[in-house]
């Protein structure tokens, strides 16, 4: 409920998946929370609130509780943290797009171009688990994902000077499940490969359910979430610079 350049994070949030989500016949935006103070505030902003357990421990497991309590289950599920509100424009739609087309898991991806790849290498001499790379198969079906910069890159020098391009792909925090993945996946314990990284994403992969990657354009911000006083100032200061990108309520 921290203001940014006027506005607060989750009304910004709610903005951005309202704006997303204009149009589609189907798709309702509900908050889930264990905070009956965040639930109010989202009800200010005109958006549907549920309170669910505070003992429910993953972002996707408060969204699998606020999905179950709804009169009618739905096919899908997106999870979208509160704390993201500068996503990829067009992320949020691909994501629905890609369930609607089959994937039992989707998330988008941005490729990386040369400047950017440089920026993230340096962000993680300071912060090495921000931040997730993901490889890709040529179907877009996720490999793996890793809080370290993946795939090495043999030759870069030459790779550098044939395309603006890098070969990395950065994650971007948002999921589409179906419905009975999602139970699945709540249903099993952390693995032990989730475990070393800190990606819940992995116990997808260890279980056997695919994941669709969808490529996106980069966000005009960081598509980070917004965690400390540094990032709302950060984000301020690109306010500031740049416009505000958060539409209307």
């Amino acid at each position: 409920m921290r203001l940014i350049a006027g506005r607060t994070l989750l009304h910004r949030t709610i903005a951005m998946a309202r704006a997303a989500i204009a149009g589609r016949a189907g798709v309702g935006l509900i908050v889930a929370t264990d905070d009956e103070a965040i639930a109010d505030h989202a009800r200010m902003a005109g958006c549907d609130a549920v309170l669910t357990d505070s003992a429910i421990a993953t972002g996707s497991g408060r969204a699998l509780a606020a999905a179950l309590s709804l009169p009618q289950a739905p096919r899908f599920v997106v999870n979208l943290q509160g704390d993201s509100p500068f996503q990829p424009e067009g992320a949020l739609a691909a994501v629905i797009a890609a369930l609607e087309a089959g994937a039992e898991v989707a998330t988008p991806v941005i490729a990386l171009d040369w400047a950017s790849l440089d920026a993230l290498r340096d962000h993680k001499t300071r912060s090495p688990f921000s931040g997730t790379t993901c490889v890709r198969g040529a179907d877009g079906q996720a490999l793996w994902f890793s809080k370290a910069i993946i795939p090495a890159i043999r030759d870069e020098e030459r790779l550098r000077a044939a395309a603006p391009l890098s070969p990395v792909w950065r994650h971007v925090g948002l999921y589409g499940y179906r419905l009975d993945v999602l139970q699945r996946f709540e249903a099993c314990p952390p693995t032990a490969l989730e475990n070393l990284e800190g990606l819940e994403q992995l116990r997808l992969l260890e279980l056997g359910i695919r994941i669709m990657t969808v490529a996106v354009d980069p966000p005009r911000f960081d598509s980070s979430g917004i965690d400390t006083e540094a990032d709302i100032a950060r984000v301020e200061r690109l306010i500031a610079a740049h416009g505000d990108p958060t539409p209307d309520l």
